[in-house]
């Protein structure tokens, strides 16, 4: 680990004016350290020499002095320190949140989302220590040995020779020793993040492990990870302790061997006591720095180990169309087009010989495909699972870019049209709708924001959802727990079809839309949305064969490639 990160500073640039009052603040404490040790030397030796107290009440004075700035320096440069970290927390978690929503699901599914929330919250919350007391140490462990050194080698050069022959051995010793302490804290990180992940999945899935009786052995991995963890973490103590242990053991002996020598020069009459008191004063004002960014270093190593983290989630490239490469490597060309290009959605959606590739996977998601959807057609897709059918609907929602071919939009290149600007023109239900901890109509409303009582009733009438909502305790303003687990999961997909209703876009996105509802319940569903097609386009991923019964076209995926556009009646046969 480098001392100093200089991603820290790249990435978290509201610090910048934090961290440079904490160096002229360090700066002025090397300067008061100085005085101070001058000041103590001449008033021990009056002292000794019987000097009056009315002579000494300027150095007194002067002393007291001192003491208060230096106090007042060390207090400044450790709160502009924690206004430093303060201003990194937030700026990265911006940042990060920001970079993982360009990222899309397509990235964030090959995550543990309880990983990504412990590096937002706890992970750099560790970046206090690193800010507040780690980088003023390091400042002070710059600054003030080299002006002890060339203060005590002006007052008495054999005692500066001795110091510079001591001082590299506790940077020495600390270098050894973190290279372990960045493995231990790394292992350390790993399990944590491990540990969160596995810990939300399972308690997410409780119900199922019950029924399944699995909850027990779920509970035994949990204990085991868990063991790990403590195991690692006491160890990356230990050695913390015996690292501080080695480097007051250093600094103690290199101070004593000063100590002795200027002891023995004074007993023989080659020193005063002025310069003997003003070498051992600064003597111990040396090593003091570097033993504290020592003990610092390990108490900063979870922060800069999670900021590690998320600079490397940082660094991975978005989805061409927020910026950055295709999924298959090469970068790809993003021209903004003016708001009006969007207006054009009422022409053809039109695929052109589009192929996806995804990392770390031989065979492609979709290979060659080309299609054309017009407006106010209900187009089915179907196929086997792993097709390529959410990898069409990842398409078409900007999760991912092509890695070849393209897609238009009334003859616009969808590459052109900004993301977020497009996504206002789709309405999606995904297989796994997300329900909020908010109340019904709050839920309903994210598809349009501010949407008027009257129309979100609409939207659930539509959905069939009005009765079950209204049955609840407090009907529309009924507060949902997050995910909405209180309620069925044919209650949660009504309700995502009352948000994509409600948004009345353009452009309708379902991914099997009638897997949690009931033969009843769906049949309703393919009735409200063949009356959406005079209005909307419709692409529905579906194996429902009442849905292919009522489509305009069924397009068949198999292996990433569209082997057949044939009417929905043939396919029923």
């Amino acid at each position: 680990m480098k001392p100093l990160d200089p991603r820290l500073l790249r990435y978290a640039s509201a610090a910048r004016g934090y961290l440079a009052a904490a160096v002229l603040l360090g700066l002025a404490a090397a300067g008061l350290i100085l005085l101070q040790a001058g000041l103590l030397a001449r008033l021990l030796a009056g002292a000794i020499r019987g000097t009056g107290i009315s002579a000494l009440a300027a150095p007194l004075t002067a002393l007291a002095v001192v003491l208060t700035l230096r106090a007042a320096a060390s207090y400044g440069g450790e709160l502009a320190a924690l206004r430093a970290a303060a201003a990194v927390k937030s700026q990265l978690r911006r940042k990060l949140m920001a970079h993982v929503l360009r990222l899309g699901p397509a990235w964030l599914s090959g995550q543990q989302s309880g990983e990504i929330t412990t590096l937002a919250t706890k992970g750099l919350d560790g970046l206090d220590p690193y800010f507040g007391r780690y980088l003023p140490q390091l400042v002070l462990a710059c600054l003030v040995p080299v002006a002890v050194l060339i203060r005590v080698a002006v007052a008495d050069w054999i005692s500066g020779l001795v110091i510079i022959a001591t001082l590299p051995l506790i940077p020495v010793f600390g270098i050894l020793i973190g290279r372990h302490t960045a493995i231990a804290t790394r292992r350390q990180w790993q399990l944590l993040g491990r540990l969160g992940g596995h810990f939300l999945d399972v308690v997410e899935g409780l119900p199922t492990l019950k029924i399944f009786g699995w909850s027990t052995a779920q509970a035994a991995e949990i204990r085991k990870v868990t063991d790990e963890h403590r195991t690692v973490t006491m160890a990356t103590l230990r050695v913390a302790f015996l690292s501080a242990l080695v480097l007051e053991l250093a600094a103690t002996l290199a101070t004593a061997l000063v100590a002795v020598e200027v002891g023995l020069r004074l007993l023989a009459g080659h020193l005063s006591y002025q310069t003997a008191l003003l070498v051992l004063i600064l003597t111990p004002e040396a090593y003091l720095p570097l033993r504290n960014v020592g003990a610092q270093f390990h108490a900063s190593m979870e922060g800069t180990t999670a900021a590690g983290r998320v600079f490397d989630i940082l660094q991975t490239p978005a989805p061409a169309g927020a910026g950055a490469g295709r999924p298959g490597g090469g970068p790809v060309p993003v021209v903004k087009a003016p708001r009006t290009a969007v207006a054009r959605l009422a022409g053809p959606v039109s695929l052109q010989d589009v192929s996806l590739h995804y990392p770390r996977r031989p065979q492609p998601a979709l290979a060659g495909v080309s299609l054309t959807v017009h407006r106010g057609e209900h187009v089915v897709v179907s196929g086997p699972s792993g097709a390529g059918k959410s990898s069409l609907l990842a398409l078409l929602l900007r999760f991912c870019e092509p890695t070849s071919g393209s897609i238009e939009i009334g003859g616009t290149s969808l590459a052109t049209i900004p993301p977020a600007l497009w996504r206002e023109h789709v309405a999606w239900v995904p297989q796994q709708p997300h329900l909020f901890a908010a109340t019904v109509a709050e839920n309903i409303a994210l598809g349009r924001s501010g949407a008027p009582a009257a129309d979100i009733a609409a939207a659930a009438e539509m959905a069939g959802a009005a009765e079950f909502i209204e049955a609840l305790p407090e009907g529309y303003s009924t507060v949902l727990r997050e995910r909405g687990l209180q309620l069925s999961a044919g209650q949660r997909q009504r309700i995502a079809l009352a948000r994509a209703f409600l948004r009345d876009a353009p452009l309708l996105l379902l991914d099997e839309p009638a897997s949690h509802l009931d033969p009843f319940s769906a049949s309703d569903l393919q009735a409200i949305l063949a009356t959406l097609t005079a209005s909307r386009t419709v692409i529905q991923v579906t194996h429902d064969p009442l849905a292919v019964t009522r489509a305009s076209r069924v397009l068949t995926l198999a292996a990433g490639t569209l082997h057949q556009d044939i009417k929905a009646l043939e396919v029923v046969r």
